[in-house]
C-alpha cells in the first residue's frame, strides 16, 4: 500500500453484511476504525520523513509530564514499561530526549541505585509535543456526554483488540 492508499469499502459489503446479520452502524464504526490506521500509519511515515520526534519520543514526553504533573517521579525502568520497550531502547531514548535538551536525569530521592527523568522545561503543555492532541480533544468536546462515553468505550476495547495483536 502506498503514503497515499485509501480504504474503501468493497463492493460485496453489502451483502456481506445481510449474511452476517451485522447491522450498518457496525460496519460502518469498524471501517471508519481501518481509515483511523491508515490515516496514522500514513502521518507516522510522513513524520518519520521529516525528521521530527518519534511517536516513542512523543509518547514518552507526554507519560513524563502528565507524570510529573501528578508529582510522581518516573524513572528509566517507568518509561520502559509505560512504552512496552526494553532497557537498551530506553536508553537511546534517553539519550534522543537528553541531546534535545527535553529532559535531564538525577538521583532518585530515596532510591540512590536508581535515577529520575525530568523535564527540562515543565512549562511545557502535553499538547505542544503532539498538536494533533489539541485537535482530537477539541473534537471530543463537540460530543455529548453519552456520546464520549460510548465512543470512549469503543475505541478502548479496540486498542486492547490491537495490543492483544501478535502477543
Amino acid at each position: 500500500m502506498t503514503a497515499e492508499a485509501t480504504i474503501t469499502q468493497p463492493a460485496e459489503h453489502s451483502a456481506e453484511r445481510l449474511r452476517s446479520g451485522r447491522g450498518e452502524h457496525a460496519d460502518d464504526a469498524a471501517w471508519a476504525v481501518e481509515r483511523l490506521r491508515l490515516a496514522e500509519s500514513q502521518l507516522g511515515r510522513r513524520r518519520q520523513a521529516a525528521c521530527g520526534p518519534s511517536d516513542t519520543d512523543r509518547a514518552a514526553m507526554r507519560f513524563l509530564l502528565e507524570e510529573t504533573d501528578l508529582g510522581r517521579h518516573v524513572t528509566p525502568g517507568d518509561l520502559g514499561e509505560h512504552l512496552g520497550i526494553v532497557s537498551s531502547s530506553v536508553t537511546g531514548l534517553l539519550e534522543r530526549l537528553r541531546d534535545g535538551g527535553l529532559i535531564e536525569t538525577r538521583a532518585h530521592p530515596s532510591d540512590r541505585r536508581s535515577k529520575i527523568v525530568l523535564p527540562v522545561d515543565r512549562n511545557d503543555d502535553p499538547e505542544s509535543i503532539d498538536p494533533l492532541s489539541a485537535v482530537i480533544r477539541s473534537l471530543a468536546a463537540e460530543l455529548t456526554e453519552e456520546q464520549a462515553a460510548g465512543v470512549a468505550r469503543f475505541l478502548d476495547r479496540v486498542a486492547a483488540a490491537v495490543d492483544e495483536e501478535c502477543r
